[in-house]
């Protein structure tokens, strides 16, 4: 077949699939300003703060209808805040999807609930770092944190004076035990 060109930021998904599609390349992480927004930019070196994709059309036919799919990866080391020591954590983010696209948002609605592969309504231009970031969203832990915090963040000083005035709470228990000898 003709190699064809296929822009990611309008790509027309029926074509892309039927000629078998490959695009790939990489993301500054500053033209993802949601995925960006969840990060802590500084704690990582500039040249590291990319996202590298790739993305594969495929059209199939399989009991007389035609099937498009676009297979996607995505990774990227990104850093987050750790919920525990509140320091920065790098978080390596993984996607690798397969969206399946039918005609009309009713059909992906329908056919969403009861397929394994995500599905999505057909679209003439699909843009694709739009996707690649809304799925690396996705992919971000809810609660990063790291194994063993480097730092843990000391009690601040009238917690620790409380914790160290108040008598152990079973304190009494143990007396009843072990009445003192009178």
């Amino acid at each position: 077949m003709n190699a064809r060109f296929f822009d990611s930021r309008h790509l027309d998904v029926l074509a892309f699939a039927e000629h078998a599609g490959h695009l790939e390349g990489e993301l500054p992480l500053a033209s993802m300003q949601r995925l960006q927004a969840l990060c802590v930019s500084e704690a990582l070196p500039s040249d590291a703060l990319k996202v590298s994709w790739q993305a594969w059309g495929l059209s199939e036919q399989a009991r007389g209808q035609k099937h498009i799919f676009l297979h996607l990866q995505a990774s990227a080391t990104l850093a987050m805040t750790c919920q525990r020591c509140l320091a920065p954590l790098p978080v390596n983010v993984e996607v690798d999807r397969q969206l399946r696209f039918v005609a009309g948002d009713d059909a992906a609605a329908a056919e969403d609930a009861e397929s394994e592969d995500d599905v999505l309504a057909l679209t003439a231009s699909l843009n694709l770092p739009f996707l690649i970031e809304d799925e690396m969203v996705m992919a971000l832990p809810w609660v990063p944190r790291h194994e063993v915090c480097p730092h843990p963040l000391p009690l601040p000083a009238d917690v620790q004076d409380a914790a160290q005035e108040q008598p152990h709470p079973f304190a009494a228990l143990a007396q009843l035990k072990n009445p003192p000898d009178r």
